[in-house]
């Protein structure tokens, strides 16, 4: 009752109706703004509120791979496998300047899994999704100066397969975008307070970054928020018990293990997997673990035992050992996975789950589960379940359509043309701006002549010209926001130009 008489001092106190909308969307991570983009997409008023920053949490604490998950073939997952399989395709065609095709490599040892199984279980790989463009997999020599780089001596055979690799922050904001340009509202810094029935919709408050409260209307809530899902249940009081089983992935980054353009898995003797994936040209980045998360999810961190971990299980591996020493940077994420009862944390079910409730009042739609590389047939499936409550949906489409800045063929020709027409930049820097923003390249570089141009370069040519833009096109508010999510020039710039872009951000936001 009290958040009903909040609710109602604010709707009094306004002018006029209140906004309405058709899905109210709680939570800015991959599975929120993929259904955003696609209700958009579709017909439907959409309004998006995030109390963070975009992909704020877990989306932007992944392995940054987009893959079937080989290992889950063991937990004869294979519904799982093959959807992720024929996601991987359609990501790779979508969003060629964010995601790219990786060679992984197994090594195979008398401990790990028997060869005939790992023979199998890429058979599976290989086929489960149909068919595809990317090269089978197969048996391979580890040599030193090819697939087995910095590898033990005693390591002298493996396998070989390819996979995806995405940058997941910018996944999450060109799914932002795109819904945004198709007409959805996308709040960052706002917080949802609550919401109760009204004349049969939500009525919604919300508390924008400078402490305003506003309320809203909406047909449906769509509980994307994440870790915080039965949180949002709790508060709405459509949550008999918690649905949410909260893991904490940790992974660790250090200076490049070797020259070569390959991954690496390795297999654990707990049965885990372990990926080493070159990692921003001078990285590799190193995870992840599976641990139990009991605590707040809103700012998790690495352990001392997560470390020790990390680098004891890839040490069985590497010619030469990695330490804790050796970490440069190291990120964690929550994962809220379906509660499928599993004691090992390991073993819980990454499928997703969409639990629909509208049995008393105005219909909610909580998701438990998933991964990046499903977010997009997630949100498909998600609208599904909407139709029967609003059939004005329209239909599926985003199966072909490329994400923001993604209509740009090849790669490498586009880059090509990118040095062409701007050839005062660098080719590392020509590289990092077309993999971030594609075609979409020319709103930060436009007509500009030379890198003078584009105001202060704090390194790596990151000028003024595309600090402007994060702020006024892609929701970036503070530092963190562009140089850990927008980009990860955080590895790379010294703390004196740190501090520059801080003071650039302040200017921006604050003045």
């Amino acid at each position: 009752m009290v958040a009903l008489e909040r609710l109602c001092v604010y709707t009094s106190m306004m002018a006029g109706p209140l906004a309405s909308y058709d899905l109210l969307i709680i939570g800015g991570g991959i599975n929120g703004v993929g259904i955003a983009r696609d209700a958009a997409g579709r017909g439907l008023s959409v309004l998006l509120v995030e109390q963070d920053d975009l992909a704020a949490h877990t989306s932007s604490a992944s392995t940054k791979l987009i893959h079937g998950g080989l290992r889950y073939l063991e937990h004869f997952e294979f519904r799982l496998v093959r959807e992720a399989l024929i996601e991987r395709g359609k990501l790779l065609g979508i969003a060629p300047h964010i995601a790219r095709p990786l060679t992984f490599v197994l090594p195979q040892s008398p401990e790990s899994r028997p060869a005939w199984m790992i023979r199998l279980g890429l058979f599976l790989y290989d086929h489960l999704g149909g068919g595809t463009a990317l090269p089978g997999s197969r048996a391979i020599p580890l040599d030193p100066d090819g697939f087995g780089a910095a590898l033990k001596p005693s390591l002298i055979k493996g396998f070989s397969y390819v996979d995806g690799w995405v940058d997941d922050a910018r996944l999450v904001i060109l799914n932002a975008l795109d819904a945004r340009e198709r007409g959805a509202h996308i709040r960052t810094r706002t917080r949802f307070e609550g919401a109760q029935p009204w004349n049969g919709v939500w009525r919604a408050e919300l508390t924008g970054a400078d402490g305003t409260s506003h309320a809203v209307d909406a047909r449906v809530i769509v509980n994307a928020a994440g870790a915080w899902v039965d949180e949002v249940l709790a508060g709405l009081s459509r949550q008999t018990r918690p649905h949410a089983r909260l893991v904490k992935g940790s992974h660790v980054i250090v200076p490049r293990i070797h020259a070569r353009d390959h991954a690496y898995i390795f297999q654990n003797p707990d049965g885990r997997v372990l990926f080493a994936i070159p990692y921003e040209r001078d990285f590799t980045v190193i995870g992840t673990t599976d641990v139990n998360w009991n605590g707040k999810p809103s700012n998790p961190h690495i352990d001392a035992d997560e470390i020790a971990y990390l680098c004891a299980a890839i040490n069985r591996w590497l010619a030469k050992p990695i330490g804790p020493t050796d970490i440069v940077h190291s990120y964690s994420g929550i994962r809220s996975l379906y509660d499928d009862g599993a004691a090992n944390p390991s073993k819980v079910t990454r499928d997703y789950v969409l639990s629909l409730d509208h049995s008393r009042g105005p219909p909610i739609l909580s998701i438990f589960g998933g991964k990046i590389t499903t977010y997009r047939r997630l949100a498909e499936h998600a609208l599904h379940r909407l139709r029967p409550i609003l059939p004005a949906i329209g239909n599926e489409w985003t199966a072909e359509a490329p994400l923001p800045g993604g209509n740009l063929g090849r790669f490498d020709v586009f880059l090509d043309d990118v040095l062409n027409r701007w050839p005062f930049l660098a080719l590392d820097v020509a590289e990092r701006l077309a993999h971030a923003y594609g075609r979409r390249l020319i709103a930060i570089l436009g007509d500009a002549d030379s890198m003078a141009a584009l105001g202060t370069n704090y390194g790596y040519g990151l000028t003024d010209a595309e600090i402007d833009y994060l702020v006024r096109e892609e929701w970036a508010m503070t530092a963190e926001d562009v140089m850990w999510r927008r980009s990860k020039l955080g590895l790379h710039l010294p703390p004196e130009a740190a501090a520059a872009v801080e003071r650039r951000m302040s200017a921006l936001v604050d003045g």
